[in-house]
């Protein structure tokens, strides 16, 4: 029947007895499957995504409560949240206002979803870092 049509003859399983076959394109369920593992690739990727939320030394009320929202999306989507403080010039020597200001900001984020920290406050080079994540 599959040379009369000039098709594939194309086997599905070979679990059960006798084994499941049908007639198409071979090339065309090849790439079916192909798709169909790439699209279920596509989704699994998403899970450990790290996105970024920057602060300012004089930011304010306002404006955490708006980075606050934008860091609850990306954490109701699955990734996880940078949050960084970058400290310029005379900034550097007043660290723990800049401490401050990132808990103040952890505080804002924890009434709208509950966090918990992936890495703990952490001094790098120009910036004060911290990585949190839904609990």
């Amino acid at each position: 029947m599959a040379q009369e049509k000039s098709l594939d003859l194309i086997q599905i399983t070979e679990k059960v007895e006798p084994p499941i076959c049908k007639l198409g394109d071979y090339g065309k369920y090849l790439y079916s499957i192909q798709k169909k593992e790439r699209k279920e690739k596509v989704g699994s990727a998403k899970t450990g995504e790290i996105k970024g939320i920057r602060l300012g030394f004089n930011i304010s009320i306002h404006d955490l409560e708006t980075r606050a929202k934008q860091a609850e999306e990306f954490l109701k989507d699955g990734s996880k949240v940078k949050i960084e403080l970058i400290l310029r010039g005379r900034e550097k020597g007043l660290k723990s206002f800049a401490e401050q200001k990132i808990q103040q900001f952890l505080e804002i984020l924890n009434t709208k979803v509950p966090i918990k920290t992936e890495r703990e406050l952490k001094k790098e080079m120009r910036a004060l870092t911290i990585i949190v994540s839904k609990k």
